[in-house]
């Protein structure tokens, strides 16, 4: 397997700190920050946490695959911090972390799984030429 170069192992780096860092601060929000008020913290934050345990072992074994997918899941949390940041007063200031978190380890992800899959001689196919190619074995 070919070594990492310093700006992939950076981004990998940079992806992962934010990922794990995003888990303990929805940890901390749902626990000790603003737990909600009528239902149980714990299963609050467990059901926070548990969509970003899914790439986590990919991720930590620098998957340029498993980084590319769990950009999915971090819209998730985008779209929570900016709702957040747009809606609630109480809580923006939380929303504003972490949407940086996010944004942080959503661009660390895409840069990884660029920079790495151009290491491995790993090459993506370009949607229109998958198009093109099921068009051709569907319709012949």
């Amino acid at each position: 397997m070919p070594k990492m170069q310093p700006l992939t192992y950076f981004a990998r780096q940079s992806a992962l700190i934010s990922h794990c860092g995003l888990i303990v601060f929805i940890a901390m929000w749902q626990l000790y920050l603003s737990p909600h008020q009528h239902l149980s913290a714990t299963t609050i934050s467990l059901l926070w946490i548990t969509p970003l345990l899914f790439p986590l072992l990919g991720i930590l074994a620098a998957k340029p695959y498993t980084h590319a997918w769990a950009n999915f899941i971090l819209m998730f949390y985008f779209l929570h911090a900016a709702t957040l940041i747009t809606l609630n007063d109480g809580e923006r200031a939380l929303a504003t972390i972490e949407l940086a978190i996010v944004t942080l380890c959503f661009v660390s992800n895409i840069i990884f799984a660029r920079l790495r899959a151009k290491e491995l001689g790993i090459k993506l196919k370009r949607l229109s030429h998958v198009e093109r190619e099921e068009h051709a074995r569907y319709n012949s």
